[in-house]
């Protein structure tokens, strides 16, 4: 079916996050590239194209929240050292197959630039869209500081490398001119390293990263800038100490308490877990690469996953999807709909890469949603995936549609 102005769906059975049964008989109207309408009655559309889903799910485009689509290895040090070419090309294929396992916007919180996102926004690569914080940014011997114990490397080696998460800022000034610069070269959002990190060499994981004055900081410019900033978190005392500086967007998590929990879902924050990461890299991460220092602290935090989801559930703070996998284990992105469904209700798990993944880069009612005036971002799946969440996985294979903006990415309904 070739692209046209004005399409109908119709007999859709919805799923989007909100309930834990989908609604039937719907019907949706699209008309260049928004949703204009959505029904549970037949829609009156006589110059649009139809197309009858036969009564299969419906679903927005999924959303994940932590990507990093430079990482095209998982040897995050000698990943930063490749040339700008090569880790675009291989970024572009890491990005399409994320489109074809139904991601339709994906926000990579460390390392993609403007260049690839106007690559993906002008159609010269297939992917979804990217939101983009440009470099995390990280203190000396932090997350993202990959030079070890004998590198004596300027700490500039890598901030404007494409393969490079992050670059190295100390000190009030530091931090405040790091931020506006990724803010003037189009970060969408701000990324800071606040906890110490697995892949990195000399942060264990217990690693408090900035000070209290630096992070706020950082989040003083970013709201100057009317955005906000997302921080790596793994303990406790890391996530509670961030949330009183005012970060918004609390990644990983996996140490958190009860107490913490419900502290950040007061001061309106809201958790990205990517419990998926831990288990491939536990799994795959020596063969592609990771360090042995590295596979050695991923139990540190693998093994409190599920249950920080529950803590998280009970405190009543929101969850978005993320899956932060590197090179390779990209492949993995889906599995952590299976993951979180050990202890989080299916619809929850949806509504987590939907309508919450929304709201955490500020755009409800625009995606993540099946809603008049939303970008026509949109899945059809075969079978519910909220009696068999793996039918999210296998690279997209249960997907007979993927739309994006409108346009058809797959049609295996023709």
């Amino acid at each position: 079916m070739s692209d046209t102005p004005s399409l109908l769906l119709y007999n859709a059975r919805l799923v989007d996050g909100s309930a834990p049964t989908a609604r039937d008989n719907i019907s949706v109207l699209i008309e260049h590239g928004r949703i204009t309408q959505v029904s549970d009655e037949a829609i009156d559309a006589p110059d649009a194209t139809r197309l009858d889903l036969g009564g299969r799910i419906l679903m927005p485009g999924l959303i994940d929240c932590h990507v990093h689509v430079i990482a095209t290895t998982a040897d995050l040090g000698a990943n930063a050292l490749l040339p700008d070419s090569l880790i675009t090309a291989r970024s572009s294929r890491i990005m399409r197959d994320m489109l074809m396992r139904g991601f339709t916007t994906v926000r990579d919180v460390g390392g993609a630039d403007r260049g690839l996102q106007q690559a993906v926004a002008e159609g010269y690569f297939e992917g979804p869209e990217l939101v983009i914080c440009g470099k995390a940014l990280s203190q000396t011997g932090g997350h993202t500081d990959y030079r070890g114990f004998y590198d004596e490397r300027d700490d500039q080696y890598q901030t404007r490398r494409l393969g490079s998460m992050g670059r190295i800022c100390d000190g009030g000034d530091a931090v405040r001119r790091a931020t506006r610069q990724e803010i003037k070269a189009g970060a969408q959002f701000i990324k800071v390293m606040a906890n110490g990190g697995v892949s990195s060499p000399s942060d264990p994981i217990d690693f408090l990263s900035y000070s209290i004055s630096e992070l706020e900081a950082i989040v003083g410019e970013a709201t100057n800038a009317q955005t906000y900033v997302s921080a790596h978190l793994y303990t406790d005392q890391a996530i509670h100490r961030a949330v009183m500086a005012g970060v918004r967007s609390l990644e990983h998590c996996n140490l958190i308490t009860p107490e913490t929990a419900r502290l950040a879902a007061e001061k309106g924050a809201m958790a990205c877990p990517t419990l998926v990461t831990y288990e491939m890299l536990k799994q795959e991460g020596a063969q592609y690469g990771l360090k042995p220092d590295s596979v050695a602290k991923i139990d540190d935090v693998r093994l409190a996953g599920l249950e920080s989801l529950k803590i998280m559930r009970e405190a009543g703070l929101t969850m978005a999807y993320g899956s932060d996998l590197l090179g390779e284990m990209h492949r993995h992105q889906s599995e952590e709909f299976v993951i979180r469904s050990r202890v989080l209700a299916p619809h929850e798990v949806i509504r987590s890469a939907t309508l919450d993944a929304a709201r955490l880069l500020r755009r409800e009612g625009d995606i993540g949603c099946v809603a008049a005036g939303a970008r026509a971002d949109l899945i059809v799946v075969d079978g519910n995936p909220l009696e068999d969440m793996s039918l999210l996985t296998h690279q997209g294979a249960h997907m007979s549609v993927i739309m994006q903006g409108g346009r058809m990415v797959k049609n295996h309904l023709r």
